[in-house]
């Protein structure tokens, strides 16, 4: 009879962040196949304003999801955990949150924090599994086994005091063919050649049955003997064993407790490091090794995960480089760095020019460099030309334009492109004192 129970899934809680539901992906179907409960946050709820993903969450997802708020404990081991690998300035009170939630089920569903790290770079987890969850789950396949091996010997001795009754029920059979050959001696030649063919048959089949005895209590006497022959006495016995063996050596399949799915790169890495389960939004499978970028500086050596900076935020110069960086499965945060990098001085030939006053209109009259290259020049990030470029760079990006406008014009059209990314010119720039050919 066939197996009517379902397959475990292979996620028991999934904890999702605002990312997949804004992208529909997976979609709420699968998830609904791959684990057994859904887990979200009060604040992603509220983060979600896109009217349609706000509208397919209160129709189709919050039915079948399940809010809940992590305590402030976890809140502030995620929090503190967060600063030590970097992430804390990028990561909101909704993602720490995030983090928080799945750093409290996870201890609460496998007992306890001893399959994390507490520090990041931690070479080795904080502890082993809990044994007396291990020794409760052992004592009843031990005791499957014993019950198993107790029947497999009794069976083994009944087939043993069968064989003095085998030989005995032989006796007989050859006692009563010969009787019968003796009665048959008067009656017709045909029935005699049946008989004697028949006679014949039973003899060769009692010969056989008394060798195959024989040979039974010589493998029985081998078998004392010698341990590793399999014989029919012990077969069902070898049987037994081996499938117990089986069993407790064929790797039972591993159901994830617990899993996060986040798009949030920063997220990803503090789920890496300290060890929590980082589900894929696109094959749903565990996540073990993840590349991102940050910013370097050169000068200095550090590091920043705010990729929006310009300017260091130790030394304050106009160093900070795209670098690219890793986090494997034993949570080891690893940059790759360019082997013969050379830093490009280029623009930095000519010292910079005095600076010059301007005048009530506004407008150039001349003065800072060849083409007035040295007005409003920006070196530092406290500088009060930085500060205005930026406003108007922020108020640029902010203004919101009527399509329906009849004055309105596409940018490839007017040529209000931005083509330094809508970032504030910081330097001379390259082909100030470039040579010329």
């Amino acid at each position: 009879m066939a197996d009517s129970s379902t397959p475990a899934k292979p996620v028991h809680t999934i904890i999702l962040d605002a990312g997949p539901i804004l992208k529909n992906t997976p979609p709420l179907s699968t998830l609904l196949t791959q684990c057994e409960e859904l887990l979200i946050t009060p604040s992603v709820v509220r983060e979600i304003r896109d009217p349609d993903a706000r509208l397919r969450v209160e129709t189709l997802y919050l039915p079948f999801l399940r809010q809940r708020t992590p305590s402030p404990k976890s809140v502030s081991v995620l929090s503190e955990f967060a600063r030590k690998t970097g992430d804390r300035a990028v990561l909101s009170k909704t993602d720490l949150e995030v983090l928080a939630l799945a750093y409290e089920v996870e201890c609460e569903r496998n007992g306890g924090d001893w399959r994390l790290r507490s520090v990041p770079g931690q070479k080795q987890l904080n502890g082993k599994p809990p044994v007396k969850e291990e020794k409760k789950v052992e004592e009843p396949e031990q005791a499957n086994i014993t019950e198993t091996t107790e029947t497999t010997d009794a069976a083994d001795t009944i087939e043993t005091s069968n064989v003095p009754e085998v030989d005995r029920v032989a006796e007989d059979l050859s006692k009563t063919t010969l009787e019968n050959d003796d009665g048959t001696a008067d009656e017709s030649a045909r029935s005699t050649e049946e008989a004697e063919t028949v006679e014949t048959a039973e003899v060769d089949e009692d010969g056989a049955e008394g060798a195959e005895v024989e040979a039974q209590g010589e493998d029985d006497d081998g078998s004392d003997s010698d341990g590793g022959w399999i014989t029919p006495s012990n077969l069902k016995k070898r049987q037994a064993r081996d499938e117990s063996i089986s069993a407790s050596a064929a790797p039972e399949p591993k159901v994830m407790q617990v899993a996060t799915m986040t798009t949030d790169f920063a997220c990803q890495n503090v789920l890496l490091q300290m060890n929590l389960n980082l589900l894929s939004t696109t094959t749903l499978q565990r996540i073990r090794h993840l590349k991102s970028f940050i910013k370097r500086c050169h000068a200095c050596f550090f590091t920043t995960k705010d990729m929006t900076k310009q300017f260091c935020p130790r030394c304050g110069k106009d160093t900070l480089t795209r670098v690219s960086c890793t986090t494997d499965a034993n949570g080891q945060f690893k940059m790759h760095l360019k082997k013969n990098m050379q830093w490009n001085n280029r623009g930095n030939r000519y010292s910079v020019p005095k600076p010059t006053h301007g005048n009530s209109s506004g407008k150039w009259k001349g003065g800072g460099g060849k083409d007035g290259w040295g007005t409003e020049l920006i070196l530092a990030e406290d500088q009060k030309e930085y500060v205005r470029a930026s406003a108007e760079e922020g108020r640029r990006l902010r203004k919101e334009r009527d399509l329906m406008d009849e004055d309105y014009l596409p940018g490839i059209l007017t040529g209000e492109r931005s083509k330094h990314g809508g970032r504030p010119k910081v330097g001379a720039g390259r082909n100030v004192n470039s040579r010329r050919r």
